[in-house]
């Protein structure tokens, strides 16, 4: 069975930091790229970064630049994203998703049709 289990979400201060975690199970962590979308109440879905495992290339949304890092660990087969500097508008539920031209789709605004998704966590940002 394929799972995606993200965890970390949680309240923090504006400024302040999370740490999110996507453990992957069921197919091959490698021969996928994995990544991060979210979506605040009312907006529409977000592609926030992904990351290839095998050759570390990632990718991130403007809205995060600087602020957000992605890393992942084959041997666990977890992808990370580390959050600082949070504002209130990072304020959503995050998505952990998986599919083999994840890149390629987060750099052309395709938010469907991924091949698996976590059930999501929430982050909160307050002011």
């Amino acid at each position: 069975e394929v799972q995606l289990v993200e965890s970390g979400g949680g309240l923090v201060q504006a400024g302040g930091s999370l740490a999110l975690s996507c453990t992957a199970s069921g197919f091959t962590f490698d021969g996928y790229e994995i990544g991060w979308f979210r979506q605040a109440p009312g907006k529409e879905r977000e592609g926030v970064s992904c990351i290839n495992s095998r050759d570390g290339s990632t990718y991130y949304a403007d809205s995060v630049k600087g602020r957000f890092t992605i890393s992942s660990d084959s041997a666990k087969s977890t992808v990370y994203l580390q959050m600082d500097n949070l504002q209130a508008e990072d304020t959503a539920v995050y998505y952990c998703s998986a599919d083999r031209w994840l890149r390629r789709r987060m750099g052309h605004g395709i938010l469907h049709g991924m091949d698996y998704w976590g059930k999501g966590t929430l982050v909160n940002v307050s002011t």
